[in-house]
């Protein structure tokens, strides 16, 4: 793969805590050296055109922000969030992020907003944010942080005694278009983006999963799925649940389609006291339902379930918990075992 344009060479950055609490900036550790960078840039991908001539205007593309380190490993990871593109560039204390512990490790990192969200919110037709009342209880309780607006769980993975870690966590949001048609928007736009990229391991939380899987049926270059607490599946059709027009689906696509998904490893991820959580628990079980089918047409899937590993504690957000480097290091197992964390040559030469 060679980097996309727009970038600037040889950066080498200090990219340490982040934004984020006191908390997350109290310690300095070995991941406090400088990450030295080969490039970084960013580009917009997909999209549509409203009108012509004077009346056009460019639309429903997503944007793409991107850091290359050094002797980077040949395949990159394309981060897609849910709740904000935040979520990967900070631990919940301002501690780092996947976007650093990952550039550390030789990956490649795309950060990716979707059409309409962030800052790629140029749209194609007119939409309007409507505060709701309750949103900060509501996300509280949607990431399992405890039973019970701000009644944290005994060994929850966030620093629940932390009120700026808090605030910090609700005001990273976007609103997140969940319908069935948003996510074959973005899925059309991702594809787009993969295209340029090449080859590319999706990581992802939430509702990206979902939308992560039609993206697969768009493009060649999803090299592996690695979906934090996806709600929503597709499914190939007279398998699983009947289609639905509900935020995550279920999609049902015909088998020549769904096969796509049997072509790469894909491992979904997720979290702790899933039996306090309704939604969550249903979706465990669904996942595993799905990855069921995946493997009997010859699929490549599993689901992992952080406590059997020996993690406790976790949210739906695992990757920002503050035994992140714990989860990304069952995330780096998962690509050695699936050869996704080989290195370019360097100088006529493969690192080791």
């Amino acid at each position: 793969m060679k980097p996309p344009r727009f970038a600037s060479l040889a950066l080498i950055l200090a990219l340490g805590c982040g934004g984020g609490s006191q908390a997350g900036q109290a310690r300095p550790t070995a991941a406090s050296s400088p990450i030295v960078l080969a490039s970084e840039g960013s580009f917009e991908a997909g999209g549509s055109v409203t009108g012509t001539g004077n009346a056009a205007t460019s639309c429903d593309h997503g944007h793409v922000e991107y850091q290359i380190p050094l002797h980077a490993r040949r395949t990159p990871l394309f981060l897609w969030h849910s709740s904000s593109v935040a979520v990967w560039q900070r631990r919940w204390d301002g501690g780092e992020g996947f976007q650093s512990i990952f550039l550390r490790r030789g990956y490649p990192v795309y950060l990716w907003d979707g059409p309409r969200v962030g800052r790629a919110n140029y749209g194609c037709v007119s939409y309007t944010f409507t505060p709701k009342p309750g949103r900060d209880a509501q996300s509280f309780l949607a990431w399992r942080l405890g039973p019970r607006f701000m009644q944290f769980y005994p060994g929850v993975q966030f620093p629940a005694t932390d009120a700026q870690a808090w605030d910090q966590a609700v005001r990273a949001r976007y609103d997140e278009f969940d319908t069935v048609a948003n996510a074959q928007l973005e899925s059309d736009a991702a594809a787009k983006a993969l295209d340029r990229i090449g080859p590319t391991v999706l990581v992802t939380n939430s509702a990206g999963g979902f939308r992560a899987m039609l993206t697969a049926l768009k493009t060649r270059n999803v090299a592996a799925i690695v979906a934090y607490e996806t709600p929503g599946f597709v499914f190939p059709e007279g398998e699983g649940p009947p289609p639905g027009n509900g935020p995550f689906g279920p999609v049902s696509v015909p088998r020549a389609e769904f096969d796509k998904l049997t072509r790469m490893p894909i491992q979904l991820v997720y979290g702790d006291n899933l039996d306090k959580a309704p939604q969550w628990a249903r979706a465990f079980a669904q996942a595993k339902k799905w990855v069921a089918i995946v493997n009997a047409h010859g699929g490549h899937a599993e689901v992992l379930h952080l406590p059997d590993r020996g993690l406790h504690g976790n949210t739906h957000i695992a990757f920002a918990d503050l035994n992140n480097v714990a989860v990304a290091d069952l995330l780096s197992e998962f690509l050695h075992r699936n050869g996704l964390d080989k290195w370019r040559a360097v100088s006529g030469k493969r690192r080791r």
